[in-house]
Order: C-alpha cells, then structure tokens, then sequence
C-alpha cells in the first residue's frame, strides 16, 4: 500500500496553510509531519534546506510553497485552482508572481529590520506604508465578486488568504515577529469587502 503524502510544517506557518488549503480544496488527505519552529533538522534531513513547507509524495520531494501548489495542481487536477481558459491562467499567473515576488517583500524588509540592533525607523515607516496601501488593491478586485479573481475560489485566493488574513484574525500564542508585522500594517480597518472576504475563505475546508 502506497504511503500517503507527507508535508512537513511548523506552527502558524503562513505558507503551510497555503498548502492546507489547497489540499481542502481538492479534498485530498495528506500526513502532517508537526517541525517545532527551533528545530528544523527533520526538515533538512528529508530536503536538504531547512524551510517549510515540504511536501514528500512518494518518491519526489518538494519545497516551496507555490512549487508544492503546482505540483498538487498537476496530481489532482480537479477541482482546479488556476482556470483553464488562458487569459485567465495568465491573469493568475501574474497575481501569483505579483504577490510573492513584490506584495511579500515589504513586510519581510520590515520583520527583518526590526531585528536589527537600531532599526531604521524611516525606512520601516516607508515599506509599512506600502503594505497598508496595498488595501485598496485588494478591496477593489472584491468588487462584484467573491474572490480576488471572480466568483471562484482558486490559486490567488490559496496565495494570498494566509497574509491578508491578519487585517481581521489573530491566533493568540502566534509568536512571529513577521505575523505582528502583518497584523500591525493591515489591521486598519474600513475594507468591508476584504473582510468578508477573509471570512469566506477561512470557512473553507483545510486538510
């Protein structure tokens, strides 16, 4: 009989839950393989670096959280997470290389500076503005429509939900500095359509 896949993850891990809830979507089971946050020599001894998450699905081994969506896109096609007509695979190509490559990179250089002797307050302020002035984009995409995309759930909403959830949610005991950075620059209220949004998405199933 054929292990059932594993994915590796650690506490509050905003690109683990990515990966819950595509596997929710497409209803498909996965072993979790629980890392603490301080030790992640599990993690480098079955992929060789020390991120999560890690998707172990018999013989190949993926890290990388939009790596591991693609893989689980390619192993169980439906239901889908990127649209099959191609204007719209593209659209969510860009929101996906969007998102990671340039929304991400500002609360990143905040968490970083931060743990920084004497952060650079200026600059923190800076990259704080440009997170929290990303609201309106978000609020707008939601006009008309459930998802960051259309009326379906799927890949930017996967992409995105785990981050923009902290304009309205908090896990007490989440003990990450790039989480309170999150929650500090996108709690600031007065997007309704964003927050209904969130709410939709965090009652969907997650594996």
């Amino acid at each position: 009989m054929m292990r059932p896949m594993q994915v590796y993850r650690i506490p509050f891990s905003t690109n683990c839950e990515r990966i819950a809830l595509a596997l929710g979507h497409k209803g498909v089971d996965v072993e979790w393989v629980d890392v603490p946050a301080d030790d992640r020599s599990a993690v480098e001894a079955v992929s060789g670096q020390p991120l999560v998450p890690v998707l172990v699905d018999g013989g190949d081994v993926i890290a990388d959280s939009p790596a591991i969506l693609r893989h689980l896109e390619r192993r169980f096609p439906e239901p889908r997470l990127y649209p099959s007509d191609p204007a719209g695979n593209a659209e969510a190509e860009i929101f996906v290389a969007w998102f990671n490559g340039l929304w991400k990179r500002p609360p990143n250089q905040i968490a970083d500076e931060l743990g920084r002797e004497t952060p650079d307050r200026v600059a923190i302020a800076e990259w704080g503005a440009q997170l929290t002035g990303s609201l309106p984009l978000f609020e707008a995409l939601l006009d008309g429509r459930d998802y960051l995309l259309g009326d379906r759930f799927g890949i930017a909403d996967v992409t995105a939900f785990p981050f923009l959830k902290y304009a309205t949610l908090w896990q007490e005991g989440d003990p990450d500095l790039f989480h309170r950075v999150l929650r500090d620059h996108l709690a600031v209220g007065g997007h309704e359509r964003l927050a209904d949004w969130i709410a939709r998405v965090d009652a969907l199933p997650r594996a």
